[in-house]
């Protein structure tokens, strides 16, 4: 079939495999530009590892380091006449490749939340890897059931104690308009967000493996975390969200207490704002990361997400000396560049001035949209779209 972008908002509903192959081939390109990892790790499972952060992990491990790797995600899978997600083919993809260079790759597919899927990973491990010496935890989801009790939580995006007014973009229109945010009327708003997005899951993920054996002496893991800027602090940092955020970065110690007997660590890393399906659905964020990306790619400093785990595994995680820099709360910081003092200056007095109509001279609105639609596979450079793609891919080690 002809396979186009149709979009709902800030979701696109569509996605092209041959586009996400291309993407992924991109992706695995530039990990082998940057040589070998010497030091990094073998045996590597990622959780959430379809699209964004997660994907890029899995990339850099395996292309980095040579690692075998084990992916866990949630996605639809490709039938004959009907489309897979994105993250399928992208894993799809990931697979074919792992392949054609000689590495082990397999996949889960299922609920990550859930006690079958750990059992079903571990299982895996025992049975081709034997043990982990790496767990990316990069799971992003707006809901969760938990596993012990079976009630399901749903997160919410919302301020905390007063209601917040700023500037958002349409990235599909072009159209900068003010946003007006109700801030949360019921603490369980926030214990609902903390439920889904915090640490409790990762903290269970390690548990089990750590009870099944299957985590290798020195064993590390690291999650996900953004801060960013003030101006975003009251939707993101300072609202629900970033409840959840410190939560997680609350559960660091309680791991590394956990692995102490496996001289194991554990990490939040801080990334950089970037273009994922979950920061498009953030008010404020598709406008700040537009005015970022164009003060950033002027001082030759954006990076995208493989260039960020390539960065953080080869300049944070697996240094030649063993240490791993840390903030003064404890966490990896490979936001450094976007928090530069003269970036961060540069786009607060772009943020005063921009306005729809001269939004595409201050800011860079078409990178934005063109890497919200990369996402899905389209607008990939040296892919033709009027031809018809082969929807049916199958991700090889899934037996549906």
């Amino acid at each position: 079939m002809i396979i186009q972008p149709r979009t709902r908002g800030f979701i696109c509903l569509t996605a092209h495999p041959d586009g996400a192959l291309q993407s992924v081939k991109n992706q695995i390109e530039y990990v082998k530009s940057k040589g070998e990892l010497k030091n990094g790790p073998k045996k590597v499972l990622v959780i959430g590892a379809s699209t964004g952060f997660g994907l890029s992990s899995r990339i850099e491990a395996a292309f980095g380091s040579g690692a075998a790797t084990i992916g866990v995600f949630f996605e639809k899978p490709a039938s004959e006449g009907k489309m897979g997600t994105a993250g399928w083919y992208n894993s799809a993809a990931f697979e074919k490749e792992a392949a054609a260079a000689g590495l082990y790759a397999k996949s889960i597919n299922g609920d990550a939340f859930s006690d079958e899927i750990k059992r079903e990973t571990i299982e895996l491990i025992k049975k081709d890897l034997g043990q982990v010496d790496l767990v990316v935890y990069s799971l992003a989801s707006p809901r969760r059931t938990h596993p012990k009790t079976g009630v399901a939580y749903a997160s919410v995006l919302k301020p905390i104690g007063e209601p917040f007014t700023n500037k958002t973009v349409d990235f599909h229109t072009g159209v900068v308009s003010d946003i007006s945010i109700q801030p949360v009327d019921k603490d369980e708003d926030i214990d609902n967000t903390i439920a889904v997005m915090g640490g409790e899951d990762w903290k269970f993920w390690m548990e089990d493996l750590k009870n099944a054996g299957v985590l290798a002496d020195g064993v590390k893991t690291v999650a996900y975390s953004y801060i960013g800027p003030e101006l975003t602090f009251p939707i993101y940092r300072n609202g629900t969200i970033g409840q959840a955020k410190n939560d997680l970065e609350a559960t660091v110690p309680v791991l590394n207490n956990l692995l102490k007997d496996l001289n194991g660590t554990s990490y939040v890393s801080v990334n950089k704002a970037l273009v994922t399906q979950s920061s498009s659905a953030i008010p404020v964020v598709p406008l700040y990361i537009s005015l970022l990306y164009k003060v950033m790619k002027a001082k030759g400093t954006h990076e995208g997400t493989i260039e960020q785990m390539e960065r953080l595994f080869s300049e944070r995680l697996y240094t030649a000396d063993g240490v791993v820099p840390l903030d003064d709360a404890g966490r990896i910081r490979i936001d450094d560049w976007e928090m530069a003092a003269d970036v961060q200056a540069e786009v607060a007095k772009q943020w005063n001035q921009v306005t729809t109509e001269n939004l595409a001279d201050i800011s860079d609105i078409e990178g934005y949209r063109k890497d919200f639609f990369n996402l899905f596979g389209f607008e990939i450079d040296g892919i033709d779209y009027e031809k018809d793609a082969n929807e049916n891919v199958k991700v090889p080690s899934i037996v549906e």
